[in-house]
C-alpha cells in the first residue's frame, strides 16, 4: 500500500511509493507508452519491479509518487486497504540535475478522469519546492494522447520530437519532447 502523504490537491494526494506497491506498478511495465520514460523496452516480472523500486524509486536522485484518491478518513501515514486507491504514478528521474524528467502512468481504468494532469501538477509542486530544478522535461510517444494532454494541461510546451525513435505497438513511433521552466510554473 502507498505510504505517507507528500502533497495534497483538490481530489488527489501524492503518497510515497513503497515496496509493497510493486504488484500495482508491474502493470506500468505492461504499458508500452509508460515504459518509454523509464527506458524499459519490455515487461517485467513482479520481482524485477521490486528491484526497480529498490534501485530506482528509492534512489535519492529520483522522486516517485503514487497519486491516490483517499477516503475521507484516510490517515496521512500508511493507509489500510480500502482507505486509498492509487490512480496514477509519477516518476521524476534525476531530480539532482537542472532538468529532471517526468514519467506519467495512469492505469487504463482511471484514464479520462483528469487524474493525469492533477498528478503531474502535484508532482511539479513537490519537485519545484524540494529540488533546485531549473526546468522539468518529459518524453511521450506521439500516439499517447492521454499523457500529452496531461502534460499540456499542466503547462508543458512541446519542444520538438525525435522521429521514429521508439518501437511500440508494432511500429516505430515519434517521441514528443516536453518542457516546463520553473518560471513558467511559478507564473
Amino acid at each position: 500500500m502507498p505510504g505517507p502523504v507528500l502533497e495534497v490537491g483538490d481530489d488527489l494526494v501524492l503518497r510515497t511509493v513503497e515496496r509493497d506497491d510493486a504488484a500495482f506498478l508491474q502493470r506500468l511495465f505492461t504499458d508500452p507508452y509508460a515504459r518509454l520514460g523509464l527506458h524499459a523496452t519490455t515487461h517485467k516480472s513482479e520481482a524485477e519491479v521490486e528491484t526497480f523500486v529498490e534501485e530506482d524509486v528509492e534512489d535519492e536522485s529520483n522522486a516517485a509518487y503514487l497519486a491516490c484518491v483517499d477516503e475521507e478518513d484516510a490517515p496521512y501515514d500508511h493507509p489500510d486497504d480500502g482507505e486509498t486507491t492509487p490512480v496514477a504514478f509519477v516518476f521524476a528521474g534525476h531530480v539532482d540535475r537542472d532538468r529532471p524528467g517526468l514519467v506519467l502512468w495512469v492505469p487504463e481504468e482511471h484514464r479520462g478522469e483528469g487524474y493525469g494532469a492533477a498528478a503531474v501538477e502535484l508532482a511539479l509542486r513537490g519537485v519545484f519546492r524540494t529540488y533546485d530544478a531549473h526546468s522539468v522535461g518529459a518524453t511521450v510517444l506521439e500516439s499517447d494522447e492521454h499523457s500529452q494532454s496531461a502534460f499540456e494541461a499542466a503547462g508543458f510546451t512541446d519542444e520538438g520530437r525525435g522521429r521514429e525513435v521508439w518501437f511500440a505497438e508494432g511500429e516505430y513511433q515519434d517521441a514528443v519532447e516536453y518542457g516546463l521552466l520553473r518560471e513558467e510554473w511559478e507564473a
